[in-house]
């Protein structure tokens, strides 16, 4: 089953550089705006490396973005910004958060450790999501650029009691590392250096399975990696750090990577909304949409409200509904179900009951004509977060419909995870996202 090591992390050197000027949301969730204001905040801010800027002139000098950020990581250890561990750890990662739109305080709590990759076939590991080419081919020059893993995968087990957590938490003491991110997050780890500690915590994760909850992208390209640098022969070497304590190691370093679990069983793990905004959809008309949906969905028109309302009566309904906000109009639309189940009838039942089969299947692709290539490309969509300005943009005639979502629940994901299915695109929106620069973990 699942297979998890400790691992003598890169870190940044609290010495040289304070953590909130250097660490960053993941990759994948770093705007713009967001790029720039790491770039201004430290030159040693890790968005040089995962996500660096193009410069004037690099393919006349043969420079990109991955060969600086393989540079700039070399330079880094070589001025003791970042310094290794001693001895092979893993670290007990807590976030205590405020749940978005409410005033409810959470903590999560998870480890970083190096875990090893495992193809899908092998029912160890499983994804919820499709994945694309051009993420995982930037993914891969920048692993092969630097032979380092900058940020974790998100990885979900099950744990109903709470062993694994008990384990690494009790009796801690202060954090070796706190920082508060941009979206007001704590988050603090602790090194776990303890020998026994550790293999207890692998053999209790050894009986695992594992869901990615994000990193899609990144596990796949990992996987590719590991496959291109397997050894001719298996058999782990001797490695002195790592016998001289008796603790488990990969068996090539490729054949692993960088991981933060989390027990999908506790009470701080969060799954927000992801709301569809369409847009420049030719000779699109409210009424005309609102009349073809009929067949499928009961429709109440509701009054002009703030995205809050519209939420709050969204998350009353007990079946399959969303709300479609148009410039004129705000509609619940609630499934008919025996509609919907027979012209969705090839599909399994598990994926027949997500409120987001409903809206891809029947409603992005049926009703307006954006099948799943059209989706998969973004070209008439964005996925939003932020309720209220989903709702504003239909408004301010920068959309055509947004259609506001309930998330996935935990239950929804691990059975569709589980049987070896995938949900549309961009499903779970898991808060709050995993720091990238806690830890590092080099392949050198």
């Amino acid at each position: 089953m699942a297979s998890i090591y400790p691992f003598r992390a890169w870190r940044y050197n609290p010495a040289k550089v304070s953590l909130k000027d250097v660490v960053t949301q993941p990759y994948d969730k770093i705007s713009p705006a967001m790029q720039q204001a790491y770039y201004q905040r430290s030159p040693y801010n890790l968005v040089r490396i995962i996500l660096g800027l193009p410069e004037l002139f690099d393919a006349e000098k043969g420079e990109s973005v991955y060969s600086r950020a393989a540079r700039d990581l070399k330079a880094w250890r070589e001025e003791g910004v970042l310094t290794q561990e001693k001895e092979p750890c893993v670290f007990a990662y807590s976030q205590r958060f405020t749940v978005p739109g409410s005033t409810e305080v959470k903590e999560r709590l998870g480890f970083i450790a190096v875990g090893k990759v495992q193809d899908y076939k092998d029912q160890v590991v499983f994804r919820h999501e499709q994945t694309l080419s051009k993420p995982k081919n930037d993914r891969l020059n920048l692993l092969k650029a630097t032979r380092a893993h900058f940020g974790q995968i998100f990885m979900l087990y099950s744990d109903p009691a709470g062993s694994v957590d008990n384990l690494l938490f009790d009796n801690r003491g202060p954090a070796d590392g706190e920082v508060t991110d941009e979206y007001g997050v704590l988050h603090r780890v602790w090194r776990v250096n303890e020998p026994a500690t550790i293999r207890l915590l692998a053999a209790a994760m050894s009986d695992k399975k594992l869901i990615i909850a994000d990193g899609h992208h990144r596990y796949e390209t990992a996987l590719n990696y590991s496959r291109e640098h397997a050894p001719a022969k298996s058999g782990a070497p001797a490695r002195p750090e790592y016998a001289k304590y008796q603790l488990p190691h990969p068996e090539y370093p490729e054949a692993a990577v960088m991981m933060t679990f989390v027990n999908m069983d506790s009470d701080g793990l969060v799954i927000l909304p992801t709301h569809r905004v369409v847009h420049d959809l030719p000779g699109f008309d409210a009424a005309a949409f609102s009349k073809a949906a009929s067949e499928y969905f009961d429709i109440q028109l509701l009054p002009e409200a703030d995205a809050p309302d519209y939420v709050a009566t969204l998350k009353a309904q007990t079946g399959n509904a969303f709300v479609a906000i148009t410039k004129s109009d705000a509609l619940l639309l609630t499934s008919k179900v025996d509609v919907i189940n027979k012209a969705l009838a090839a599909l399994p039942d598990r994926q027949r009951k997500l409120d987001l089969t409903h809206l891809h299947s029947i409603i992005l692709d049926k009703l307006l004509g954006l099948d799943e290539e059209k989706v998969r490309e973004q070209t008439n969509i964005r996925y939003l977060r932020d309720a209220a300005e989903a709702v504003d943009q239909p408004r301010r005639g920068e959309a055509d419909v947004t259609f506001l979502t309930n998330p996935v629940t935990m239950e929804q994901l691990r059975e569709v995870a589980f049987a070896g299915d995938v949900m549309p695109q961009k499903s779970t929106d898991f808060f709050p996202k995993l720091l990238s620069g806690l830890a590092i973990y080099s392949l050198d």
